[in-house]
Parts: C-alpha cells; sequence; structure tokens
C-alpha cells in the first residue's frame, strides 16, 4: 500500500504561483511513477505531468509546459508541482496519484482545491 497526502492548494489570481506536495508513505517509490491529475467541475478528471521516482525523467500535458514544474525528493518521499503563471483554467481539484511501472495509477490522495481568480 502506499498513502499519499496533498496539500498546498489555495485561492491566486491568474498570473501567480502556487506549489502543491505531495506525501507518499508505506512502500519504497524506486519502481513507480508518480503524477498529477486534476479535475474541474463538470469535467472529467485529467493528466496533467508524471515523473519517474528512478530517475526524475519528466513528461507534461501540453497546457502545462512551460508553466508547470513537477519534482521529488526522494529523501522526503514527496513530489511536487510547481505552478507558474497560473490561469482561470487550471482551476480544479489537483490529486497525486502513484503507479508502479507497467500498471495503472491504483494509489491516489484525496486532492487539494486549488482556485485561480481573473
Amino acid at each position: 500500500q502506499v498513502q499519499l497526502v496533498e496539500s498546498g492548494g489555495g485561492l491566486v489570481q491568474a498570473g501567480g504561483s502556487l506549489r502543491l506536495s505531495c506525501s507518499a508513505s508505506g512502500r519504497t517509490l524506486s519502481t513507480y511513477f508518480m503524477a498529477w491529475f486534476r479535475q474541474a467541475p463538470g469535467k472529467e478528471r485529467e493528466f496533467v505531468a508524471r515523473i519517474s521516482w528512478s530517475d526524475g525523467s519528466t513528461y507534461y500535458k501540453d497546457s502545462v509546459k512551460g508553466r508547470f514544474t513537477i519534482s521529488r525528493d526522494n529523501a522526503k518521499n514527496t513530489m511536487y508541482l510547481q505552478m507558474n503563471s497560473l490561469k482561470p483554467e487550471d482551476t480544479a481539484v489537483y490529486f497525486c496519484a502513484a503507479a508502479k511501472v507497467g500498471n495503472s495509477y491504483k494509489y491516489w490522495g484525496q486532492g487539494t482545491q486549488v482556485t485561480v481568480s481573473s
């Protein structure tokens, strides 16, 4: 089992920044991918960014490239999402998730609300 807890959401004006954190516990993550997803009101959950825990390689949704940065701190077992130049359309509940390499995302956090005002 992997337990995930997000933090860092809040209300910010358009153009502002927030940093989300996802603290993981329960298992070693060396064979996992970890990712951020988001779900806006009335919309389906969508992928935002992913990081390989073993080598740190990353992958982003096109609309956040250049604005969001995903990273991890192995020593703290924590993943981050630095979000800059935020737009109202980034408003959503953000979830972190973990998947063993080659598998679907099995472990999810409870979500943290990000609201960007125009």
